[in-house]
């Protein structure tokens, strides 16, 4: 049997969580909202398992939302790509320092940071940078 493994993005063109629940709202709606990828995962079974795209914001993972899906999508070009279909919830985790890479990549479920509890995630955030330091000394 496969384990549960989860996908890691960089969230190119946020600055914090509020922009990417903003965005995915004035495009989506109440509806599912979704990430298209040029690339399928192979480990797909492992995702679909109850993994989640782990989001990236400015070198620091802040939230992540569960991955529900994963859908072919035709490109206007007629290229098969792959829509990753994610719940509305943002659940904001912990930071945890990455550095920068293209596309996503996949992460093991002992390497995601854990969620934050529920009554930190009204909280206003700490600086970015402060809260990046924090985790690299194991103060997240």
């Amino acid at each position: 049997m496969a384990d549960l493994v989860h996908l890691i993005k960089l969230c190119v063109g946020a600055e914090k969580v509020e922009d990417l629940i903003e965005w995915q709202q004035s495009r989506y709606g109440d509806g599912p909202a979704c990430h298209v990828t040029r690339m399928w995962p192979k480990r797909a079974d492992e995702i679909l398992r109850g993994g989640s795209l782990y989001w990236v914001f400015k070198g620091v993972v802040l939230a992540r939302q569960r991955i529900i899906g994963l859908e072919e999508r035709l490109g206007e070009d007629g290229i098969a790509r792959c829509a990753i279909m994610l719940e509305r919830d943002i659940v904001r985790t912990e930071a945890l320092p990455r550095r920068p890479f293209q596309g996503w990549r996949y992460l093991k479920a002992e390497d995601a940071p854990r969620d934050l509890a529920k009554g930190r995630a009204r909280e206003d955030a700490l600086p970015r940078e402060l809260q990046a330091a924090l985790a690299e000394i194991g103060l997240r």
